[in-house]
């Protein structure tokens, strides 16, 4: 259901975006700068624009959030398969999961300053047209970046969905674990009520955030991977729903 829209949402969002500009490109100026530097320190240097973009949307619009399930996140990196429904996430996930990589769609590297920056994060950048061979490159670079020490991160519904909304939980992410046994952490969140998708307006609100058990691959394939995760997913979003 559309929230109604107020001059302080309005006025708020429109505040945020210009902060959010701004940040983009001096921060990304600065991270390309710092190419010749190891990983670790240009994404510690990077992420301060996810930091401060996530202050600046709390001091703008009034969003806040609420983790729970933190003492589920492993001690050593894994693979992340998070519900995507907002830009949000994009923006919060390093404060729990890091360093990380994001497998996400080639296009978005094209943007200027932002993608030119986000290449440096060494994401997995897929060309979706390119079917099994998308799916190749995932195993392949995803098995590289979890042996440095590198979380992957993965929505596999593959795009934003509005609140109550549920897409096909894609494969790729599953079978990564099992190639790799690495255990998955799901998370489910609601950040759609607050920035919903396809949307320049920010509402005030708190996002719930609900990091799951892992899943741990030992003797499962990577359908039943899938399935465990989706469930969990779901049945949690059922909840984080039925909250609202």
């Amino acid at each position: 259901m559309r929230r109604p829209l107020s001059a302080r949402v309005a006025v708020g969002s429109t505040v945020f975006f210009a902060g959010q500009a701004v940040s983009t490109v001096l921060i990304a100026t600065v991270t390309l700068l710092l190419a010749p530097a190891p990983f670790r320190q240009r994404q510690r240097w990077a992420t301060l624009w996810n930091r401060f973009n996530l202050w600046w949307l709390r001091f703008c619009c009034g969003i806040d959030w609420e983790v729970e399930g933190l003492e589920n996140i492993p001690d050593t990196p894994a693979i992340v398969m998070a519900k995507h429904q907002s830009a949000w996430e994009t923006l919060a996930l390093v404060l729990w999961f890091m360093p990380q990589c994001y497998v996400l769609k080639r296009e978005l590297l094209r943007i200027p300053f932002f993608g030119w920056a986000l290449f440096l994060m060494r994401p997995i950048a897929i060309d979706r047209s390119r079917g099994r061979k998308a799916g190749q490159q995932l195993l392949e670079q995803g098995r590289r970046r979890l042996a440095e020490g590198i979380w992957v991160i993965i929505f596999p519904e593959g795009t934003r969905l509005a609140p109550g909304e549920r897409g096909r939980y894609h494969v790729g992410g599953a079978k990564l674990a099992f190639a790799t046994g690495s255990p998955v952490v799901p998370v489910a969140h609601n950040a759609g009520h607050c920035w919903p998708r396809r949307s320049f307006f920010k509402y005030p609100g708190t996002i719930r955030v609900v990091i799951g058990p892992p899943v741990v691959p030992d003797g499962l394939s990577s359908t039943q991977i899938n399935r465990r995760v989706e469930a969990w997913i779901e049945g949690t979003m059922e909840r984080l729903e039925a909250a609202e």
